[in-house]
């Protein structure tokens, strides 16, 4: 009896052992809810959701986090969000996982404050717990990087 209890053990803990990866993936991916910080001034701007969708990461602004900006739109936004509320707002699509599965990029973000729309490169770092968004014109070399923090 006590060896099949043995065995039964051995056999969960494999068991666990096979899934902690896929745990730590789950930490290591964009997919959350995000608090972006300003990389100029350091202020707690928005809550952005990111979900993956066929394969593509999409962000949406959740809520923006200054009480003086819950009506704000994208007034000098230049496409269909023109004029539009920037909560709900998508500002990421199109960027999926590259080869080393540690970045994702091939996407575009848009900064609703200038309307603009940017090449995007997103990495996680610190185990997860924060995501690097660079933000960028030709070359990853030519732009900026926020550093967010995992809400969820």
């Amino acid at each position: 009896m006590k060896a099949w209890k043995n065995l039964a053990l051995s056999v969960a803990l494999v068991g666990v052992a096979a899934a902690l990866p896929n745990l730590a993936d789950a930490q290591t991916t964009p997919v959350g809810l995000w608090k972006s910080i300003d990389d100029e001034t350091k202020a707690e701007k928005s809550l952005v959701r990111i979900t993956e969708a066929g394969g593509a990461l999409v962000g949406r602004i959740e809520k923006l986090l200054d009480p003086t900006k819950q009506d704000a739109k994208c007034d000098k936004c230049s496409d269909a969000r023109k004029d539009q509320p920037v909560t709900g707002m998508t500002i990421i699509s199109g960027v999926k996982a590259s080869d080393d599965k540690s970045l994702w990029e091939g996407g575009e973000i848009l900064d609703p404050n200038n309307g603009k729309t940017y090449k995007v490169r997103i990495k996680p770092v610190d185990g997860g717990k924060k995501l690097e968004v660079r933000g960028y014109i030709g070359a990853p070399m030519l732009g900026r990087t926020q550093t967010w923090i995992r809400v969820e």
